[in-house]
């Protein structure tokens, strides 16, 4: 015998259609129908976002959080940072704070194809993947082993920096310098170490790239790069803290059918000491430097009026003796005919020379050359 009253599954149902329709005051009325005597539905019933608004504050979801937060599951494909992750790691300056750098390493790019290329005799691709900032702690962990790590000084900065060649780029350089066929995939023995024969290709190799970043770096300034060790153990090649900024640039050399990656690290650290010549501002070809103007500017310091005297010889006299000096007094120099005269330019000896005449007027030869000291501190006081 059926029952009149509804039982718990259609109730169910008919407050879930309701609800999924939007209309919440339909849900209401629902209620009220299925149960005589109900004034609404029941205490335990799902509210509108805008009764749980009015009742208390709105509670944020999980993308909202994340945001706020700047974490996400996705956050290592984004290299950008916001919330409290970007006030974690507000210590990391940009490298797009160093106009200059970019150029260095693209000019470092050319120089490194051309070089390989006479290096290999193989026809070698490199291009520049990426330019990026990160702590020195982080890149360490993220080396992917086994690889070989070379330690170089730059000498002008009184600093150090990293070279990583991975593991495909060592086996393709051995392959290629020692005649491997092309077309081949170079053999790997994975779970072993660098053999002596590998260890020094490769220092070869990172000589040439060491002696292609100097070359880089000669248009703003000269900086030697110095091989230091090699290491294939990252926890050898420390040379900063894990916390201290560092440039990373990566690169990607190619050798027709064989290649691998190589990665330049530099601290923030090695490079503070041309940091004012790394933000100058990229102008063509010019380094940041603006050749017009360094065109006039030697112009019109070599067209300069200069004033010019010609010593014959200098003593010392007592300051009343001077002052008592009358009509008819004699003062008796050291020079004879034959003395050497002094071309002055204020406090500045440039040269010495003979005195004569030429006609009416006094002349002198000039005999000895203008010192380089002199000529420096001519160019200071102008």
């Amino acid at each position: 015998m059926a029952s009149d009253t509804p039982s718990d599954e259609d109730l169910a149902a008919s407050w879930e259609a309701s609800v999924s329709g939007g209309d919440q005051s339909a849900a209401d009325d629902a209620w009220n129908a299925e149960i005589p005597g109900s004034g609404g539905p029941p205490a335990d019933a799902p509210q509108s976002i805008a009764q749980q608004a009015a009742g208390s504050e709105r509670i944020l979801n999980q993308d909202e959080i994340d945001s706020l937060l700047g974490f996400s599951m996705d956050e290592d494909a984004s290299a950008k940072k916001n919330g409290i992750r970007a006030l974690i790691n507000s210590a990391l300056v940009s490298y797009e704070r160093l106009p200059m750098l970019e150029v260095v390493f693209d000019r470092l790019v050319r120089l490194m194809t051309t070089s390989l290329r006479n290096f290999t005799s193989d026809n070698v691709e490199v291009s520049l993947d990426a330019i990026q900032s990160m702590r020195f702690g982080d890149y360490l962990n993220s080396i992917p082993l086994p690889a070989i790590l070379a330690v170089f000084k730059a000498k002008q900065l009184d600093n150090f920096g990293l070279l990583t060649v991975d593991s495909n780029l060592i086996y393709s350089i051995v392959d290629v310098l020692l005649g491997g066929r092309r077309g081949t995939i170079a053999m790997r023995v994975e779970g072993r170490p660098y053999t002596t024969i590998e260890r020094v290709l490769v220092t070869r190799l990172v000589e040439v790239i060491l002696l292609d970043a100097r070359k880089a770096f000669d248009p703003l300034t000269q900086v030697d790069f110095e091989l230091d060790r090699i290491e294939t153990n990252p926890r050898f090649a420390a040379i900063a803290q894990p916390a201290n900024a560092a440039i990373l640039v990566k690169l990607r050399i190619d050798m027709e059918d064989r290649g691998g990656r190589c990665e330049l690290l530099l601290p923030y650290a090695t490079l503070e000491p041309i940091r004012k010549m790394l933000l100058q501002n990229f102008m063509g070809e010019k380094f940041g430097r603006d050749n017009i103007w360094e065109g006039h500017l030697a112009t019109e310091l070599w067209s300069a009026p200069t004033t010019l005297r010609v010593v014959l010889d200098e003593f010392k006299q007592p300051l009343g003796k001077m002052m008592n000096l009358a009509v008819g007094d004699t003062l008796v120099m050291n020079a004879t005919p034959d003395s050497k005269a002094q071309l002055m330019c204020g406090d500045i000896h440039l040269t010495t020379g003979q005195v004569g005449r030429i006609g009416q007027k006094v002349a002198m030869r000039v005999e000895a050359p203008i010192t380089q000291a002199a000529k420096r501190q001519l160019l200071e006081t102008r």
